[in-house]
């Protein structure tokens, strides 16, 4: 098992201008069915797993996401994968809402 975090950039020479509804369409298109959230500054998610591997998007604010000893911001356009059974946790920051887009297959 990689210790790795397996992060995406959304490529608006492919993928065309970012929007919720392009963002939708590339994780179809990757296999996944997406629900939309909009989270406020402040929202915490404390340590957590999932029975599934996920893919997590966002299109709008910033979200810090730490997962295998590892802290990353993800940015709009970004796609991260969080593999089954893996502990991790996240929050917004800034002061900007987050669109965040949660995916399973």
């Amino acid at each position: 098992m990689s210790n790795k975090i397996n992060l995406m950039k959304w490529n608006k020479a492919c993928d065309g201008p970012l929007t919720d509804e392009n963002m939708r369409k590339k994780l179809q298109a990757l296999g996944y069915k997406s629900t939309k959230y909009n989270f406020t500054p402040g929202t915490d998610f404390p340590d957590h797993t999932h029975n599934m591997t996920k893919m997590d998007a966002i299109t709008k604010g910033k979200f810090m996401l730490s997962m295998r000893g590892q802290t990353i911001t993800l940015e709009p356009g970004d796609i991260i994968e969080v593999p089954k059974h893996v502990v991790h946790n996240a929050h917004v920051v800034g002061s900007e809402d987050v669109t965040f887009f949660d995916s399973v297959q």
